[in-house]
């Protein structure tokens, strides 16, 4: 499995943005599927978005469809998740994560490998 951190998050403002980096390490991530969920304080761990090994693939959440971008770059090992016009309900602890099918799911029971999370705060 690899070893997935996360970088980026922060407190800004709404209608503001953010980029969060999740560098992988102890195993290469080229052939695995990349994600991104988040989880608010009292709620379920939901998903944001997917991309598929080599990137030509990409799935959004409603919710951040338009908004969020995410893109990967394998030579670095290294997923991005680009946050505009964010919102005060984008608020959560984002995490990325890898599933070994290379063109992915959107369920946290499809990833094998977990980052600690990252804090995005978004004031109104």
């Amino acid at each position: 499995q690899a070893h997935l951190v996360e970088s980026g998050g922060g407190l800004v403002q709404a209608g503001g943005s953010l980029r969060l980096s999740c560098a992988a390490s102890g195993r290469t991530i080229s052939t695995a599927a990349m994600g991104w969920f988040r989880q608010a304080p009292g709620k379920e761990r939901e998903f944001v978005t997917v991309i598929s090994w080599r990137g030509g693939s990409t799935r959004y959440a409603d919710s951040v469809k338009g908004r969020f971008t995410i893109s990967r770059d394998n030579a670095k090992n290294t997923v991005y998740l680009q946050m505009n016009s964010l919102k005060p309900e984008d608020t959560a602890v984002y995490y990325c994560a890898a599933d070994e099918n290379p063109f992915g799911g959107v369920r946290t029971t499809d990833f094998d490998s977990w980052g600690q999370g990252t804090q995005v705060t978004v004031s109104s």
